[in-house]
């Protein structure tokens, strides 16, 4: 039933409502210590996968490990290792954010002593405290999610899903829940993120799986991403003088109507030596930079390539 592994693993998965196929087939895996980031358009099966990972959906056929075990033969032993945050806070919004956390802790069979000592210190680890006895009903949308995370921690599971973290924080609470995360993937977690905000998982994940139309089309290191060809920023102060250079350069090159140009890149050493052949040349750069984050780009040249 049962091994040592503490990731996530999954081969030819599938999951159909009916006529519709939510997943047809997914191969995915996310390793312990590493965050790992589930990338696709809305529809594309990205939350059916992760209700199945967190065994709330059986699969129609297909493989699932996650933390050694199948989630939908065993399911107590699974959801005793694993920690889910649905992309909403769900109900109990008459209990206040301690009692839903004291409440998921006797869920657990934590004793009152434990699950009270373990919610005082995750109301402390979101920034809660001050609203700990205050209904969950009066919590923004922000403050909603915190708590959510919160609930997936009460039993310090090995492996989390996490569905829309970052909707409705504000940016010091992105902040705060990037550094989180990373201080849990740091402690031997497995992590699974699914965001529509890819510049937040760009300095959050390790690594990346891009579903499209219930499928897996591409797995890689978030590293391998920002080394591709990509889109580039340049701007300078004078930008006709830019745009004489790049056209004696040779170098292709679309202008915008803000005086800047994109420019197709081969990662940080092509654009280190794009930025030197132009400040020897005179050119006054100001400023030099991917135009978007590594997996933004990376995922609209999939939707490109399928186009």
């Amino acid at each position: 039933m049962t091994d040592d592994g503490g990731g996530i693993s999954t081969r030819g998965v599938r999951r159909a409502f009916g006529a519709v196929h939510a997943v047809v087939d997914v191969e995915l895996e996310a390793r312990p210590g590493r965050v790992t980031a589930l990338v696709g358009p809305n529809g594309s099966g990205k939350t059916t996968l992760l209700l199945m990972l967190a065994g709330l959906l059986a699969p129609d056929a297909g493989e699932i490990r996650v933390a050694g075990v199948d989630p939908a033969a065993h399911g107590r032993a699974a959801r005793a290792r694993i920690g889910w945050m649905p992309d909403v806070f769900g109900t109990w919004e008459s209990l206040t954010a301690r009692e839903v956390l004291v409440t998921v802790a006797a869920a657990y069979r934590m004793t009152p002593d434990d699950g009270a000592r373990r919610a005082a210190e995750l109301l402390e680890l979101v920034h809660l405290t001050e609203l700990a006895d205050s209904p969950a009903h009066v919590l923004s949308r922000g403050q909603k999610q915190r708590l959510g995370l919160a609930r997936a921690l009460v039993h310090d599971p090995d492996v989390l899903l996490l569905d829309e973290p970052a909707s409705g924080l504000d940016p010091r609470s992105r902040v705060d829940l990037r550094e989180l995360v990373r201080r849990l993937a740091a402690a031997g977690k497995t992590i699974l993120i699914s965001s529509h905000v890819l510049t937040e998982l760009d300095e959050m994940a390790d690594d990346a799986v891009f579903i499209s139309q219930g499928r897996t089309v591409r797995s890689q290191s978030v590293d391998d991403a920002a080394a591709e060809r990509r889109a580039w920023r340049i701007a300078a102060l004078s930008p006709g003088l830019l745009t004489d250079w790049l056209t004696t350069a040779g170098t292709e090159a679309r202008l915008e109507d803000d005086g800047t140009a994109l420019v197709e890149l081969d990662g940080d050493e092509a654009a280190a030596a794009l930025l030197r052949d132009a400040v020897s040349a005179g050119v006054p750069v100001v400023s030099l930079a991917p135009a978007g984050g590594a997996l933004e780009q990376a995922y609209l040249r999939l939707e490109e390539e399928r186009r």
